[in-house]
């Protein structure tokens, strides 16, 4: 039986039963990279999937957002893979993938020395199998036969998953041997994951790998420290709670302990805030407290938690943000696609805040400015400032840690605070989840709320911002006098209420489907939690509303 199949402009017949795979040869000559996913009727679909009828096919590769993680979830399969090879019956090593290092990610292996010798013949292993193109294989089993298999391979982690997911199959992989669930799509085979390198790094390993960015390249290893450190406490932090993965939260909802969960979380949350106010008491001399991070990592309700604890040590704060010195709308500069860069330092009139910030630090008296969004110029309702001896400034906005921002100022009066949300929990011991992922439903459920927006609209804006945060934001993180991770371990069952009924509004065939189809299959792992034990200053209701705060 003969089928045909629309790629573009060409319409081109296959025997019923050619896989994506063979059809993808035939096109491969027309794009740049690897082609690795096809999208059929508007679905996506892995490259072994055999094609029975009449379609409308386009490709995916190396070089696109959906195909780097494609290539990235395979490569972790190939590490863990390797490393199972290296062990025994006797000895089983057990991998875990931690968090992500710039474009790699940080693995630990149990069981073994992790040395030098261990990592080149990890290393070798590892280019043996990209060499011998093993495929992926994929199969579908029912649920309660996953859940024996993998207690049978003493992956917990997915046992526990398993146990509170309503889906009656799930699909396991199988790579030369080695049996595995991976949240989301593979590779049709590990002859394109060669572009990889591996470095042993505290504890553990560092594999760094291509971005959708430079899919043929790869970055150096260079990590920031601090922000390693940071990510170690909010493991352990988790670990305390007995939540390491998905599976342990719901387990902990199934068994009505949540309550327990969110206020300890919170308690452990404000004990830091509270140790940072003691150490900027400590430090002496400081005037300027200069607060940046991502988009919602809740930069504005750890200000006034802040304020509040550097009141209770006998300061008197007043709160600052940078984004009241923008410059008129109608000067800010235009971006690489033509749209005004809000994000740029460019659209901060920085001489008049460090004139403002300079005639503080003498004690002389200001004039508040305040930007008028709607307007697109800076207002002044007659505000003043001075600061007095105890008088401290809390100053929040994306270039505090850029010291071109605060030029004027002396370094030894400012302390600086950079913010982010670093989940704390993955899904199981080898698939994470992406901080960038947890900020993206804060932001979806908080721009629903506050400004009407719907998910489209903050999806079609998110890679815009992420590109904003890489040039803007993360080269300063290692600059920061602190690191605080604002992520709760609860928080991800918590925005599932919120942030479900808006992204099963994007609909089928829209740019941005894709995207919402994969965070809702990503939520589906959560049992949901009803906000009610959620205190009011908690950072999470900058995003859920509901707070003490005036934001």
């Amino acid at each position: 039986m003969e089928i045909k199949i629309k790629h573009g402009k060409a319409e081109v017949a296959y025997e019923a039963g050619t896989s994506l795979r063979q059809i993808a040869d035939d096109f491969q000559m027309e794009y740049k990279h690897p082609i690795v996913l096809a999208s059929v009727n508007g679905k996506l679909h892995e490259l072994h999937r055999k094609m029975e009828r009449d379609a409308v096919v386009e490709f995916l590769t190396t070089g696109s957002k959906i195909g780097n993680q494609t290539v990235r979830r395979s490569m972790v399969m190939l590490f863990v893979a390797a490393c199972w090879k290296m062990g025994s019956k006797k000895n089983l090593l057990k991998t875990v993938l931690h968090f992500s290092i710039k474009s790699g990610y940080y693995f630990t292996v149990e069981g073994c020395e992790v040395d030098d010798a261990f990592v080149q013949k990890l290393e070798t292993l590892m280019r043996d199998m990209v060499d011998r193109g093993c495929r992926i294989n994929k199969m579908t089993i029912p649920t309660d036969e996953a859940i024996l298999k993998f207690a049978g391979y003493h992956m917990a982690d997915k046992e526990k998953l398993f146990r509170t997911r309503l889906n009656s199959s799930v699909n396991i992989y199988n790579l030369d041997g080695y049996e595995d669930y991976n949240y989301g799509y593979m590779t049709y085979d590990t002859s394109i994951l060669g572009k990889f390198s591996l470095h042993r790094y505290h504890e553990g390993i560092v594999m760094m790998m291509p971005t959708e960015n430079h899919p043929d390249a790869l970055d150096d290893f260079l990590p920031d420290d601090k922000l390693f450190q940071t990510r170690i406490s909010g493991k352990q932090w988790a670990g305390k709670l007995e939540i390491d993965c998905v599976g342990d939260l719901n387990e902990r909802i199934v068994k009505g302990g949540v309550r327990q969960v969110v206020l300890v979380s919170e308690a452990m949350q404000e004990g830091h805030i509270a140790g940072i106010a003691k150490k900027i008491k400590e430090r002496g001399g400081i005037k300027f407290v200069m607060i940046a991070g991502p988009s919602s990592s809740g930069k504005t309700t750890f200000s006034q938690r802040l304020i509040t604890q550097l009141m209770a040590l006998g300061f008197v704060p007043h709160y600052i943000g940078v984004d009241n010195y923008f410059i008129p709308r109608d000067l800010v500069p235009l971006d690489e696609y033509g749209q005004k860069d809000f994000e740029s330092l460019r659209a901060i009139d920085v001489e008049t805040f460090n004139q403002d910030m300079t005639n503080l630090l003498m004690e002389k008296e200001i004039s508040l400015p305040t930007y008028d969004f709607i307007t697109g110029k800076r207002v002044f309702s007659g505000e003043t400032l001075s600061l007095g001896r105890d008088e401290i400034l809390v100053i929040e906005g994306i270039h505090c840690l850029n010291d071109e921002l605060s030029y004027s100022l002396p370094d030894d009066c400012k302390f600086k605070i950079y913010i982010s949300a670093l989940t704390q929990v993955n899904i199981d011991e080898h698939n994470r989840i992406p901080s960038s992922d947890g900020r993206l439903l804060r932001r979806i459920v908080r721009d629903h709320r506050t400004r009407g927006y719907s998910a489209m609209n903050t999806l079609s804006m998110w890679d815009a911002v992420r590109r904003g945060e890489e040039a803007y934001i993360f080269p300063f993180q290692e600059t920061a006098d602190e690191i605080f991770n604002s992520a709760l371990p609860y928080e991800l069952s918590l925005l599932k209420l919120y942030a479900q009924p808006l992204l099963f509004q994007v609909p089928k065939g829209h740019p941005h489907y894709f995207e919402a189809h994969r965070l809702l299959k990503f939520m589906d792992y959560f049992i949901p939690i009803p906000p009610e034990d959620v205190p009011r200053n908690s950072i999470l209701r900058e995003f859920i509303g509901g707070g003490c705060y005036r934001l």
